[in-house]
């Protein structure tokens, strides 16, 4: 059994070469649900080169068919020959599949009939649209001005100076998007040679423990008091309010855009129109995965392991030792749910505390460029098997998500990821407190 795919106007098809028995029946499985981005929603399976079809095929044409349901999609067959027909007509599954004489008539068909996004299209005040990309603007509800909190100090992170002393607790309950260092355990002394790169979406913690094994771990608490357990952190920023905005974006460029585009589309945009923009946003992204850039911290920064003469972790000589990178392709069709934030160096800063400011970012030495335009801090979760719809809200997505979601990874996320599409909640930041 072989086959190849393709996407042809957005319909994912595949097309077969063998027999279709119980063996080659698994084999398309594992290909198919591989070759399947969460995005997908429409299906072909091409069958002009396989002469044998048995009921392990159609038990998987079967599942398929309900993945697609579940995605609010379509599935289809094409070039389906006299033996695989007249199998298909034996156990009544003629009137269940939708068949086509070939590839091209079942894409065709499939584009006529999408559903009309027009009346997702109304709910939406304004458009812009940038060279490639497309962002649609949807109001919020605002309760109160957006802020960020800062707990810990960064430059305890960066020269590896964290001690006992140092660490703070935080509960699930008081944090919606948050990101920074943390772990858990059962009191600060146990989490700290553990401390790693952290994201809490939506009362859930995902992090990175520099235990050696490069895996995340996670924690979804029960919706109860007993399962507010204690996060401890050296370093944290909390998102405090609501969002301004949501964008949702999609781009013709089969690569995706990068996140750097994505805020400096953000940056632009709230220049010309909000008298209220001063610089800083925090970003809280559901996408989908052109290509994924990434670090993480391989040690827990803690005065202990501090570089020799008072080096940063992220100087030249230290940063392979302390940082691991991956600048490939990872994930790509997989699903991105991310929290970050964003400063526009461009833009009169004057607004804020500069010690508030400088607490926010610092140079990845891993993000390449030149004379930064803008600092971003953004970590980000994998999940796998997320249908894609940018018409649902975005809060209630990434609860779902996070609580049902199959997970794949945590990273910190390098500048160059790049994402196809996404929908995006933006909070124009009006007030940055720093505690103790």
């Amino acid at each position: 059994m072989e086959a190849r795919s393709e996407r042809k106007e957005g319909v994912l098809v595949f097309f077969i070469t063998g027999r279709l028995d119980a063996f080659g029946a698994q084999q398309l499985e594992t290909w198919i649900r591989e070759g399947l981005h969460d995005d997908d929603r429409e299906l072909v399976i091409d069958m002009a080169g396989s002469p044998y079809l048995s009921s392990g095929g159609i038990r998987v044409f079967n599942s398929l068919k309900k993945e697609l349901k579940r995605r609010d999609g379509r599935f289809a067959l094409s070039s389906v020959g006299e033996y695989p027909k007249k199998v298909l007509d034996m156990a009544g599954f003629t009137t269940i599949f939708e068949l086509y004489p070939a590839a091209g008539d079942a894409v065709a068909d499939l584009v006529r009939k999408r559903k009309n996004p027009s009346l997702f299209g109304e709910l939406f005040y304004k458009k812009i649209v940038e060279e490639g990309v497309k962002l649609t603007l949807e109001p919020g509800r605002m309760t109160a001005p957006p802020a960020l909190r800062v707990v810990g100090d960064l430059d305890n992170v960066l020269y590896a100076k964290i001690t006992e002393s140092d660490i703070r607790t935080r509960t699930f309950s008081e944090v919606m998007y948050s990101l920074g260092l943390g772990a858990l355990g059962t009191d600060a002394r146990e989490a700290m040679p553990l401390l790693g790169e952290m994201i809490t979406l939506h009362g859930s913690m995902v992090w990175l423990p520099t235990d050696g094994n490069n895996t995340p771990d996670f924690l979804t608490p029960a919706d109860s008091p007993e399962g507010d357990l204690p996060v401890y952190t050296g370093y944290n920023i909390t998102l405090e309010g609501q969002f301004n905005e949501y964008f949702t974006l999609d781009t013709t460029n089969p690569d995706g855009i990068s996140i750097t585009d994505i805020y400096r589309i953000i940056f632009s945009s709230a220049q010309d129109r909000l008298a209220s923009y001063r610089g800083v946003v925090a970003v809280t992204i559901w996408g989908i995965i052109s290509s994924l850039a990434s670090s993480g911290l391989k040690k827990s920064p803690v005065a202990a392991s501090a570089p020799p003469g008072g080096e940063s972790i992220m100087a030249p000589g230290q940063v392979n030792e302390w940082i691991a990178s991956d600048t490939g392709t990872s994930y790509r069709g997989d699903t991105l749910v991310s929290f970050g934030i964003g400063i526009d160096m461009t833009h009169e800063l004057a607004h804020f505390n500069p010690a508030a400011l400088e607490s926010l970012y610092y140079t990845n030495p891993l993000n390449t460029g030149g004379a930064k335009e803008m600092y971003l801090h953004n970590h980000g979760v994998v999940f796998r098997n997320i249908p894609y719809d940018p018409s649902l809200d975005l809060n209630t997505q990434v609860k779902k998500i996070v609580r049902d979601g199959e997970f794949v990874d945590m990273r910190h996320l390098l500048d160059s990821t790049r994402l196809r599409k996404a929908k995006i909640g933006v909070a124009y930041i009006q007030s940055v407190t720093k505690d103790a």
